[in-house]
């Protein structure tokens, strides 16, 4: 690990995300010392901790913010480096790390400390909602009661189980909806959408297949369909890989949505509640750098 391009790294942490990987993080900072890299490890306490810490980074101190978490943790700290210039590195340890598999990260500790050590910049696309900024996906409808419902003690216990039991509690009590959305000046109706900057989706499932983190556009998954059966139709097709073959899931790219319905409906992003209807949703002009493998690099 000769080339070192990132010498100086503050590591955000948070304790409470994938704590059966803390190995992982211990190996991956062994490496990064041992190599000669001056790493600053903070640890997040609370949410929003994340957000300050990296708002708090300054370029004459670091050469690049790295989030030591899930995609929650990523969504805070992108938000905090809204006027950053500094490029974003991720030792993946959440439930899903949506952004690590759209990256196609390593996994392994030798591969993570090499990336951050070797890596090049890539700049990346990212969401708008109601102006707070978004990586992977933002969303309304049945998954965002999903997100809202969930126990934090739960999912630190039983990880993606979390989200299973919680589907099923609101499934139980599920209430059709309907939103209207206007996507580029053209209304379309649907039971719920998914705002997909990736294809990626809830860990490696295909929400919108041509989405990428780099086309400068979002690609609306409309789910026309309401009701309980029309959800576990869903589910089912995501996890088969055919959600995007319904006849009732439109995808339709766009750069400006707006979204109205019943009352302040919640609204999530990168795993999190993020805002509430009325929504208005779009690009973020500026987007962001991360740090990803060079093209010879392997994952060792």
């Amino acid at each position: 690990m000769s080339l070192m391009q990132f010498p100086r790294i503050l590591i955000i942490h948070n304790p409470v995300s994938g704590r059966c990987r803390a190995a992982l993080l211990e190996t991956v900072l062994q490496r990064l010392r041992a190599a000669g890299c001056a790493v600053d490890l903070r640890l997040t306490g609370k949410r929003g901790d994340a957000e300050r810490l990296a708002a708090e980074a300054m370029p004459d101190r670091y050469d690049a913010v790295v989030v030591a978490g899930g995609d929650g943790t990523i969504n805070e700290v992108v938000n905090g480096m809204t006027a950053s210039p500094l490029p974003l590195g991720l030792i993946p340890m959440g439930t899903a790390n949506v952004l690590a598999a759209e990256l196609g990260l390593p996994q392994s500790a030798e591969g993570i400390a090499r990336t951050l050590l070797e890596g090049r910049r890539q700049h990346i696309d990212l969401g708008l909602a109601s102006g707070r900024r978004f990586v992977m996906m933002a969303g309304i409808g049945f998954d965002a009661h999903v997100v809202r419902g969930i126990d934090p003690r739960l999912k630190r216990a039983v990880g993606k189980g979390a989200y299973v039991w919680q589907s099923l509690v609101e499934i139980a009590r599920y209430r059709p909806q309907r939103f209207l959305l206007t996507i580029d000046g053209t209304p379309y109706a649907a039971a719920s959408a998914v705002f997909a900057n990736g294809h990626y989706y809830a860990g490696r499932y295909t929400c919108a297949p041509e989405a990428t983190l780099t086309d400068s556009l979002l690609h609306v998954c409309l789910f026309k369909t309401g009701g309980r059966l029309a959800v576990i139709r869903y589910g089912a097709s995501l996890l088969i890989g055919l959600l995007h073959r319904r006849g009732d899931v439109e995808i339709v790219p766009a750069t400006r949505i707006r979204v109205e319905g019943e009352g302040a409906d919640p609204v999530h992003g990168d795993g999190d509640i993020i805002a509430g209807l009325p929504l208005d949703v779009g690009m973020d002009p500026k987007g962001i750098d991360v740090i990803v493998p060079r093209v010879d690099a392997a994952d060792m």
